[in-house]
């Protein structure tokens, strides 16, 4: 038996492994909402336009609140050989309202409707997104403010390179987030353009009223060319490239988190709300949702690559192939926002060992630069020269295995005729990040004062 919905033109029904590999509703599903209303806004829009009787849009209108009240219900029954969520719900509209269903869909196709959904649902999902950020620089700016004064080493190769203050490390990922923030935006500005009207490729014949469904829907403005507003995919494959530098972002602080708090680091510890244990060794406590806040970088890439291999070389208008946009997406935008809640669920539960930054932060000589400052600033040194005489200085620590600060003055004046006592007041970890104090530095006052402003900025997004 053939499609009633569309087999028309055809004798017999489709191969199973036709029907398998065709329908789409296994996933699709979930933009139920977004089919909804793309049909109730498309329905009023005819109803107003003198197309079909307001009688038929009450009809249909009343038909899909009625589906939309199933669906969430979970007592809709899904149908493989209807194919996807367009039909699925054009049938049971059918069954409910007779065939006053049957001139819903005047005036647009599939290709415009999916289309027309699609761009809702990620344009939900961008929102969502933007929220959840929003709570994670929350996080770290609270956090940042708390830890303003907190002494940890700076890195450079993985190696100890200047002290930095661990609210300063912090609020690094706080400007990185607001990046990833304005991406997203600049995606959902660009997608916010409506398919819906442009029918199968070609526009209508009927005098429909795109602006108006348009409007309704939230968008900014009709898609100006029918071709295009079918056969563009291009607004997932950028909100997938946000998504995945995002997940990058992510990824690096995820890695730290499992680096800090490790036992040769012990920088950070996690409680057990985020924390796992291993089924033979009784004393691990495993970094686990870390772990896989990195690996889901892997699936969110992965979705990237994967649609723009889709799209690439496809001739307009609309192809099968873009069926395969949907279930990478899907999951790539589920993992993206899982990882940020996870990441910021982190941040708030972590605890600080600053004892251990502390150590750590004037292992490796690491306030040497502060030694070659001092000879440029207080002695007219050449950089080059100070470089040189400080890398002299260090020599001498590391041959007798003692810290900078713990050198005899009298040693350290030998190397060169230009030291002098003054020396002493740049030595020391807390002496060296409170002397950062150029713009974006990580003196003290300077995190307090950007901690501060960021949480006045989210507190007046919000």
């Amino acid at each position: 038996m053939s499609n009633k919905m569309w087999g028309g033109r055809f004798s017999r029904g489709p191969d199973a492994v036709m029907e398998a590999i065709n329908a789409s509703i296994d996933f699709d599903r979930r933009l139920f909402a977004q089919d909804i209303a793309g049909s109730r806004a498309h329905a009023d829009m005819l109803a107003k336009q003198g197309i079909i009787s307001s009688e038929d849009a009450e009809a249909i209108n009343h038909g899909l609140n009625t589906i939309l009240s199933e669906i969430e219900a979970g007592t809709f029954e899904f149908s493989r050989a209807l194919e996807d969520i367009h039909m699925n719900v054009e049938a049971r509209l059918a069954d409910l309202i007779g065939p006053a269903a049957g001139r819903l869909h005047t005036a647009r196709s599939r290709n415009d409707q999916v289309a027309t959904d699609f761009r809702l649902y990620v344009r939900d999902s961008i929102d969502r997104l933007d929220a959840s950020l929003h709570a994670l620089q929350g996080a770290l700016a609270a956090r940042a403010l708390e830890h303003a004064d907190t002494v940890m080493p700076g890195f450079t190769h993985l190696q100890s390179a200047q002290p930095v203050t661990f609210g300063h490390h912090l609020l690094a990922y706080v400007e990185m987030l607001a990046r990833d923030r304005g991406r997203f935006a600049d995606a959902r500005a660009r997608l916010n353009q409506c398919p819906l009207g442009a029918a199968a490729l070609a526009g209508t014949s009927f005098p429909i009223d795109r602006h108006a469904t348009a409007s309704a829907l939230g968008f900014s403005a009709p898609m100006a060319n029918s071709l295009d507003a079918v056969s563009a995919r291009d607004f997932v494959l950028e909100t997938l490239s946000a998504a995945s530098i995002c997940a990058i972002h992510l990824t690096r602080f995820a890695e730290e988190i499992v680096i800090w708090s490790s036992a040769q680091f012990r920088f950070i510890s996690l409680s057990d709300a985020f924390s796992t244990g291993s089924s033979i060794m009784p004393q691990k406590r495993n970094p686990d949702a870390a772990e896989l806040v990195r690996a889901k970088a892997g699936r969110i890439i992965g979705a990237l690559v994967a649609l723009a291999t889709v799209m690439k070389g496809l001739p307009l208008a609309y192809s099968k192939d873009m069926q395969e946009d949907k279930e990478p997406a899907f999951d790539a935008l589920d993992s993206i926002e899982l990882a940020i809640l996870a990441m910021t669920g982190m941040v708030t539960d972590m605890t600080p060992n600053t004892e251990a930054m502390r150590k750590a932060a004037g292992s490796g000589y690491s306030t040497a630069t502060d030694i070659a400052d001092w000879l440029v600033r207080g002695k007219g040194m050449p950089f080059r020269q100070a470089h040189h005489v400080t890398g002299r200085i260090v020599a001498l620590a590391a041959g007798r295995g003692v810290a900078l600060e713990d050198l005899p003055l009298g040693d350290i004046e030998a190397i060169d005729p230009a030291i002098d006592a003054g020396v002493l007041e740049v030595l020391g970890v807390d002496k060296s990040v409170a002397s950062r104090t150029s713009f974006g530095g990580t003196a003290p006052q300077n995190v307090r004062a950007q901690a501060e402003s960021w949480l006045r900025r989210l507190a007046g997004e919000a």
